[in-house]
């Protein structure tokens, strides 16, 4: 079962494991702790573990009776107030997936994004064109106004992935390249665009051909494994769920190796990426 989550930044994670530290530190227990706070010892089990938003009153109460130095006060409430500023995402919010929410700090902060698509183009590689006439077909829920803010949204995200040089690894299905979505020219679009981007050093893209074996992920959902450059955050896999806007997240080190361990299988039996560049250029 996919663990519930809070919906924190990854900025409020790192302060959250930072105040924890901090309490270690000074050889305090979660009851004594709390006693500064005037609070049961749960609230500050869940202040550490970023399961409650960070109050500036509660924290420079614990940072006062850890023995924090004037210093390490004033830089800790410094990273809080940007932390508690809204994501660049906010303006999105309303035609966001919950899950997507959930993870978009996540994202943001990935060194590596790795991805899989059985029947589709993975959409972080996936033309404005080619999501919105995905979005037609798969959230028939949504306004015409809401997808293309959803459209405008993955624009976004793809154009921040590359600023902050997070590399992009997707294993795809060739079925992909021979489901036409949308006109013939929202296929054709894409094919080229796909093709220009399987060149770029920051992508990884491999193809399970037509007349493949079966491999590790056949007959699996889309799926994403996030990879942060922060010890304090744990690496979060996302399975799409077969209802539109749906999905599972997970963070625990077991569910996140055995999916990790998937996609390994699944690329070490899909094409080499120079391979499935010939395919592109064949399609």
């Amino acid at each position: 079962m996919a663990r519930e989550r809070s919906g924190r930044t990854v900025a409020h994670l790192v302060l959250a494991t930072r105040l924890k530290v901090l309490r270690e530190a000074a050889g305090l227990s979660l009851k004594q702790a709390a006693a500064a706070l005037g609070a049961h010892p749960a609230t500050v089990r869940r202040i550490e573990q970023a399961q409650t938003s960070l109050d500036v009153g509660q924290v420079s109460a614990l940072l006062a009776a850890y023995g924090a130095a004037r210093a390490e006060t004033d830089d800790f409430l410094g990273k809080l107030a940007s932390a508690n500023a809204p994501g660049w995402w906010h303006p999105w919010r309303a035609v966001m997936d919950p899950w997507q929410l959930d993870l978009m700090s996540v994202e943001s902060a990935a060194g590596i994004v790795r991805t899989w698509e059985p029947a589709l183009v993975p959409a972080l590689l996936r033309t404005p064109s080619y999501a919105r006439a995905v979005d037609d077909v798969l959230r028939p829920d949504l306004s015409p106004a809401a997808k293309d803010r959803r459209t405008d949204l993955l624009i976004q995200r793809q154009e921040r992935l590359r600023t902050q040089q997070t590399r992009i690894w997707a294993v795809m299905s060739a079925a992909a390249l021979y489901t036409r979505v949308g006109a013939p020219g929202i296929m054709a679009e894409q094919l080229q665009v796909l093709r220009a981007v399987a060149e770029r050093p920051d992508v990884t893209l491999q193809i399970h051909p037509l007349d493949g074996p079966p491999h590790a992920l056949t007959g699996k959902p889309p799926l994403t494994l996030f990879r942060v450059e922060v010890p304090e955050i744990s690496d979060h896999v996302v399975r799409e769920g077969g209802l539109a806007g749906t999905a599972d997240v997970w963070d625990a080190p077991d569910t996140v190796t055995a999916y990790r361990l998937l996609l390994d299988y699944s690329c070490a039996t899909a094409l080499h990426p120079d391979k499935s560049k010939e395919v592109l250029d064949l399609s």
